[in-house]
């Protein structure tokens, strides 16, 4: 196969799987839900401006860390896990690899076209919030809240492709999607509360402390975000006075790179389960 055809048969996918994702209930629900909560905290933030001289999108920004920490990974999750699982429990993933494609071509099209709807999705939030704060605030921290917008977008993704891996991985339906959703709970709640616990039960020091929570997605973006609105990480302690310490101004692009290298882990395991298991 050329790759010229292979290119037309990723986008023949993409949009296929672009399309179902639209049509997704679930999906649909979360975008409004994101939405809403971004607008009501901009609406917050433009209301605490202008009781205190604070609006505008840095405030905005730092308000908006934590509801993406909690929904992003859900969706992308979700999405994810239902995507493999939910086709091969309908049958419909046995037609599309009895046509002449490659699992890699199936992989490829169905995380492109999620992706796209990610994107999609928190484009939507993140601009109808931004046309509010530009109507009614200021246009300052523009940079910070696009910046926030890029790193939402590698939460998403990296979310999407560990969501791939359970659907792979998994033969069921529900099977997929609880593990998809024990992931997220491990996620979001033992994050700073586990290292915290973790910390003081076992006295672990604070360079190693630091290392554990490069383990964790979320808070990785939880420091490149930090470190959008703000030069310091002393809000997270003495993990983060010692990764300034120690690593500077190039703290901010290690986060972005190690974003960028848990998208593509999940994907190489995700795609050798699939070449094994296929439509069964």
């Amino acid at each position: 196969m050329t790759t010229t055809t292979a290119r037309a048969t990723i986008g023949l996918l993409a949009r296929k799987e672009l399309h179902d994702a639209l049509r997704n209930r679930w999906f649909v629900l979360y975008t409004v839900i994101f939405a809403v909560l971004s607008l009501a905290l901009s609406w917050i933030g433009l209301a605490g401006g202008q009781l205190y001289g604070l609006a505008g999108f840095g405030r905005t920004t730092a308000s908006l860390i934590n509801l993406i920490m909690l929904i992003v990974p859900l969706m992308g999750l979700t999405l994810g896990a239902l995507s493999l699982a939910l086709e091969r429990e309908q049958g419909t993933l046995l037609y599309v690899l009895a046509q002449p494609v490659v699992p890699a071509e199936v992989l490829l099209g169905k995380l492109l076209g999620l992706a796209t709807a990610l994107t999609a999705a928190l484009s939507i939030g993140f601009g109808l919030s931004g046309l509010l704060l530009a109507w009614r605030g200021s246009t300052m921290g523009l940079g910070a809240y696009l910046g926030l917008f890029g790193l939402t977008i590698l939460l998403a993704l990296l979310s999407l492709s560990l969501g791939l891996l359970f659907s792979s991985a998994l033969p069921r339906t529900a099977t997929a999607l609880g593990s998809a959703l024990f992931a997220w709970l491990l996620l979001v709640f033992l994050g700073d509360l586990g290292l915290l616990g973790s910390a003081l039960v076992l006295r672990i020091p604070v360079e190693q402390l630091f290392t554990l929570s490069l383990l964790n997605p979320l808070q990785v973006f939880k420091i490149a975000a930090i470190l959008l609105l703000r030069s310091d990480l002393q809000v997270l302690g003495p993990a983060g006075q010692y990764a300034m310490h120690t690593y500077g101004m190039r703290l901010l692009p290690l986060s972005v790179g190690v974003l960028l290298l848990w998208s593509l882990l999940p994907l190489l395991p995700a795609y050798l389960f699939f070449r094994r298991r296929g439509a069964l």
